[in-house]
């Protein structure tokens, strides 16, 4: 990160990149500029945090799946109006006023095989709180478009990140982005802190802190067997996940079974790491990764004693911000009439300039 001195000295656009994941760690906020020389971008992260939500947002997000049509309206202009009163915290906060902000929102329903996908967070609602161009909805022209929605940051990845052979995100769900044959190739993986939070609560713990609970189980070999043969690991990309998947394949191999949460956490951290390696094509060369899972230590001693590929595990500005960057980049790429949604990776009819534009 720079001082405020060189902020202010800067005159490139400032974006401010906002990041909701599923497992609900809270809201990533990620001030950043970028620049092009030739075909290159590069990035400066000026400042970024993340709040933490409160009891009453959290509820909110994690029942919003089973509100009625109007409820889910009025709850995702709450947190629309939410999402802009942090926003001009942040700037009152930190001095910095960005010139345009990027949404991901929080995703609620991703089924692009029907053709839809939603993330709460009204666009316009959040620049009528803050007063500054919203760029949201990065989806839901890819879903239109036949491709999956998902994943979005390989974009970043191969602008940004693309020194590295390849880049494996570990949020509430895994995903994987590599070059292959002159193409960007993206899918996600598998769940990870959207299962092992699920599980660790059970406990009454918010997380499994450093995976210590699910050190201390066994592997049982029955449900490894079941998840590494889940039809979704045996088909090709395009291909994406979402909570209805994991509810609706996932969770009732968990909740079939009277085993012990350590035990099932163990089982969970030894099928991440086995379908990590089985999805990433390289013996060699560098692979980055970030998101919350890499704070996980003994899931990430797991993945590197499996690995034949050097595992890069940068520090935690971009473990913890690296996707709240590049949904800052893709409205940089946006504002700037550049493509920045990959059909090679969605599957989408061709590649677009997602997301809307809010603008007073």
């Amino acid at each position: 990160m720079v001082s405020l001195q060189n902020i202010q000295e800067n005159r490139l656009p400032i974006f401010l990149g906002l990041m909701s994941g599923t497992s609900l760690d809270g809201l990533d906020m990620a001030f950043c500029t970028f620049t092009k020389k030739d075909a290159n971008y590069s990035f400066q992260l000026l400042y970024a945090e993340t709040l933490e939500y409160d009891s009453t947002i959290k509820k909110m997000l994690q029942q919003a799946p089973l509100l009625s049509g109007l409820e889910l309206i009025k709850a995702d202009r709450i947190y629309g109006h939410y999402l802009g009163k942090a926003i001009n915290s942040l700037i009152k906060k930190t001095h910095i006023k960005p010139d345009y902000v990027a949404s991901h929102g929080h995703t609620v329903f991703h089924v692009p095989h029907e053709k839809f996908t939603f993330q709460m967070g009204h666009g316009p609602s959040i620049a009528a709180e803050c007063g500054l161009p919203v760029i949201f909805d990065f989806r839901s022209l890819d879903v239109a478009l036949d491709g999956q929605g998902a994943p979005l940051v390989p974009i970043g990845d191969q602008s940004l990140f693309g020194d590295y052979q390849a880049c494996v995100n570990m949020g509430g769900f895994s995903n994987v982005s590599y070059e292959q044959n002159g193409s960007r190739v993206a899918f996600d993986i598998c769940p990870v802190n959207f299962v092992a939070n699920f599980l660790a609560q059970k406990t009454l713990q918010p997380f499994d802190k450093d995976g210590l609970l699910g050190k201390q189980g066994v592997v049982l070999p029955h449900l490894l067997e079941k998840f590494l043969l889940l039809p979704y690991h045996q088909t090709p990309p395009p291909k994406s996940l979402g909570r209805e998947w994991v509810e609706t394949n996932f969770f009732p191999i968990f909740l079939n079974s009277e085993n012990q949460i350590p035990d099932l956490l163990r089982t969970l951290y030894e099928y991440i790491a086995q379908q990590i390696i089985r999805d990433i094509p390289f013996k060699n060369g560098k692979v980055l990764f970030t998101g919350g899972g890499v704070k996980n230590r003994f899931l990430m001693q797991l993945i590197q004693d499996k690995a034949s590929w050097e595992v890069v595990i940068p520090d935690y500005s971009i473990i913890d911000y690296k996707e709240a960057i590049i949904f800052a980049f893709m409205a940089f790429l946006k504002i700037n009439h550049q493509k920045n949604c990959l059909s090679s990776v969605t599957g989408a009819t061709c590649n677009c300039s997602a997301g809307s534009i809010a603008e007073i």
